[in-house]
């Protein structure tokens, strides 16, 4: 992280910050801003955006804080350097051509929880929009280039990314840890930065011009999941009033001492952990070096998640929602057409031919299998599993999110990303996990060296502008408004929606029709027998449908 400047800069500080107090006609040279936390000295951008990187909001977790809950960063004195992003989380090596990996790889430490903010130079009060970013739970950071909040700021709004631990370094439960802990509990170490940072948000966000009480979390895919589980989390209650959920998976959460749906506990997850890696008790894993477990972890297998814990997380996701125990905000949420086209590694094997597909679904499905068989028709049969599984795991959640909020008396807005353009088309991309980032955040030029370039033309700068004017009113007001764009009405009883597809923002009702009453039916079922998952399993390698159960239809 970088340290406070040389003394040079210290005696600078207070002429600085007597210029930036004096207003902003009269400030000279880079922007300074004086938190509670500590002054900063960030970046002028173009179009009157400031931006300040790498700002430290909890200590390093590392030594004795390695598996711990985050602690406060300690003020500083004098003017911190705030020009450099941090590093970034510990996380194994991008897949060689994915189309998600960086130019390069990212500096990492355990040092790395830290935030970045961009606001405009005059904000007053401006709503307040905090990026969480995805990743599987176990890559990413709140630097990379698609998540510049420059685009976003120029809205009106104040953007804030983060980092916060991943893989076996955010999510390690064990018998040990729960140990040493007041609570009793371990894991979710990774939720807890994210608790951490929103607190830091609440303390020092209004500094930079942002309104404390108007706060939108945001992300996509393990950002999504991340938000879903901020809004079943008693210790987040209150820090933000806004949700948006892109591409969330509301998926079987594992419990901290329990098999529950045919998932080992948290904590014997850790102990498997530790066996398979050959390195027991928990000094030693504290001795490990941070990258060298954090490899040895994904090689085994290791999956990071958020576990119910009694305290974090009080229920299974699904039974936070159903309960009506969420956070009772406005919610935005949606998925794309193509899911499953760049995540193909979720798909089972392809079936030699449509007889055994048909086989197959009959068999799994039992008196479902003929509603299977009309939504995901053999005739195609790439496309009935890209389908699937896309079904299952994000249209499913993204109807479910709005359906539920709408029941709390919520403003509640859905979407569905339909759009292509020649070189993910060519690719056989249409609308792939995360193809809506750059149209949101306004950095299509942005993006990852593999990742399909979008085209310089007025059809992508008219598309984007309408996403990120819906995403920005929604964060000012909780009503996603566009300038020349059709009304987003609510999802309400006619099951409303906004399709962004090739034509641009297109209003639509009931998007495909059958779709959530199915998987919501199969979800029931199998929470209902008690042993077994309901994601990822699906289509021609799902397990044998269980019978109706009270509750189900």
């Amino acid at each position: 992280m970088p340290g406070v400047r040389a003394a040079r800069r210290k005696v600078a500080a207070g002429l600085a910050l007597a210029l930036l107090c004096a207003g902003p006609a009269l400030a000279a040279g880079p922007p300074v801003v004086e938190t509670p936390a500590g002054a900063l000295e960030g970046e002028a951008l173009a179009g009157g955006i400031h931006v300040f990187r790498g700002i430290p909001y909890a200590q390093p977790p590392v030594g004795s804080l390695r598996w711990r809950p985050p602690v406060t960063a300690a003020h500083w004195n004098g003017v911190r350097d705030a020009t450099r992003f941090g590093p970034a989380c510990h996380q194994p090596p991008s897949r060689p051509g994915s189309i998600y990996a960086p130019a390069q790889p990212l500096p990492m430490s355990e040092d790395c929880l830290s935030l970045n903010v961009w606001a405009p130079a005059r904000a007053e009060a401006a709503p307040v929009f905090v990026w969480i970013h995805g990743g599987s739970l176990t890559g990413g950071s709140g630097s990379e280039p698609a998540y510049d909040g420059a685009r976003l700021a120029e809205q009106g709004l104040v953007v804030v990314t983060i980092n916060y631990r991943l893989g076996v370094l955010g999510y390690l439960a064990h018998p040990q840890l729960s140990e040493e802990s007041p609570d009793g509990v371990s894991g979710n170490y990774g939720l807890l930065d994210q608790i951490e940072a929103l607190r830091w948000v609440r303390r020092n966000i209004a500094s930079f011009g942002g309104d404390v009480d108007n706060v939108t979390i945001a992300g996509e895919s393990a950002g999504a999941l991340s938000v879903m589980y901020l809004m079943g989390a008693p210790a987040a209650r209150g820090l933000f009033h806004k949700a948006i959920a892109q591409s969330a998976y509301m998926i079987s959460t594992p419990a901290l001492r329990e098999t529950v749906h045919g998932t080992p506990s948290a904590e014997e997850s850790g102990l498997a952990l530790s066996r398979k890696i050959g390195v027991r008790g928990l000094a030693r894993l504290r001795g490990m070096d941070a990258q060298a477990l954090t490899v040895q972890a994904a090689l085994a297998a290791f999956l990071p998640l958020g576990n119910v814990d009694g305290k974090v997380l009080s229920r299974q996701t699904v039974d936070t929602f159903d309960h009506g125990e969420q956070a009772p905000v406005p919610i935005l949420a949606g998925f794309n057409d193509g899911e499953i086209r760049s995540l193909r590694f979720l798909l089972p094997p392809k079936p030699a031919d449509a007889a055994t597909y048909e086989t197959e679904i009959r068999k799994r499905y039992g008196e479902l299998a003929a509603e299977m068989l009309r939504r995901y028709p053999s005739a195609d049969l790439d496309a009935a599993m890209l389908a699937t599984t896309r079904d299952a795991m994000y249209g499913w959640t993204a109807e479910r999110l709005v359906r539920k909020q709408t029941a709390l008396g919520q403003p509640s807005f859905l979407y569905f990303f339909n759009h292509g353009y020649p070189a993910a088309d060519a690719a056989g991309l249409h609308a792939f996990h995360a193809s809506e980032i750059p149209y949101v955040f306004g950095t299509a030029k942005r993006m990852a060296p593999n990742w399909p370039p979008v085209p310089d033309t007025e059809t992508e700068s008219r598309l984007s502008a309408a996403m990120t004017g819906y995403w920005a009113s929604f964060a000012r007001a909780g009503t996603p408004v566009a300038a020349d764009q059709p009304d987003w009405h609510a999802y309400g009883d006619a099951r409303a929606y906004m399709a962004f597809d090739d034509a641009g923002p297109v209003p639509g009702e009931h998007l495909e029709p059958g779709m959530y009453e199915l998987v919501e039916t199969v979800v029931c079922r199998r929470r209902a027998q008690g042993d077994l998952p309901w994601h990822w399993n699906v289509g021609i390698v799902a397990p044998p449908l269980p019978a109706g159960a009270a509750g189900c239809p």
